[in-house]
């Protein structure tokens, strides 16, 4: 297997080519173009872990694995403009609900409890978790920056910032500063990381471009 993002950093597209045998992962609707001699399994990973990603993590129930029968490549890009990042697994990455786009290997993606707090974040009350061997690739709205945090470390993230992070980092879900702050200071609820450990941020926030849009949309 060998893959390559091109279109970098506005609108990347993961192009992975496969040797017969191999196989490649990807979100359900991930999917743009297949060359090669190829068959599609549609699995939803597990009951209990595919209804958790579904309902709890806004995800789709299935995912699609790609098995190669000939030399082919397949072709992927997330559902927002953004840039692609691939992390070699050897146990657990954390990742935020749709920045997760594909993986190979023996991997298992299923959820990761932000406790409580997270039902005051717009819904968005757990993380995705990709655990196992093999690889994965993230996805950000916008570009991608990596932080690494030194044992104690610590820092405060944006909820909607947030792309993924080391299983090593320890987090609490928590509000932006006082309750002033958190209904006007635009923030809403944040995350507290402490290190060691990587953590992934994108460069753009969803809600706050949704909001611009809503502005030019025609109000009944």
């Amino acid at each position: 297997m060998d893959w390559e993002v091109t279109q970098k950093p506005a609108y990347s597209l993961l192009k992975v080519r496969l040797d017969p045998g191999e196989s490649v992962t990807a979100e359900a609707g991930a999917f743009i173009y297949g060359f090669g001699d190829y068959d599609i399994e549609t699995k939803t990973g597990g009951v209990m872990a595919s209804l958790a990603r579904a309902f709890l993590g806004g995800e789709s129930i299935f995912l699609n694995t790609f098995n190669a029968k000939s030399p082919s490549e397949l072709w992927f890009a997330p559902s927002l403009p953004g840039d692609i990042e691939y992390r070699e697994l050897r146990g657990k990455l954390i990742i935020q609900d749709f920045s997760y786009l594909a993986h190979h290997g023996d991997v298992k993606i299923s959820v990761e409890w932000k406790g409580f707090k997270g039902l005051l974040a717009e819904g968005e009350l757990v993380w995705l978790k990709a655990e196992g061997n093999g690889g994965v690739w993230i996805n950000a709205y916008g570009g991608m920056e990596v932080i690494e945090l030194k044992e104690g470390e610590k820092v405060t993230v944006d909820n909607f910032h947030f792309v993924a992070m080391d299983p090593t980092i320890k987090y609490s879900i928590k509000k932006f500063g006082g309750w002033k702050s958190f209904f006007l200071g635009g923030e809403g609820i944040v995350a507290e990381l402490r290190g060691p450990g990587k953590v992934y941020l994108q460069t753009r926030s969803l809600p706050p471009f949704v909001n611009f849009i809503r502005k030019f949309l025609p109000r009944s």
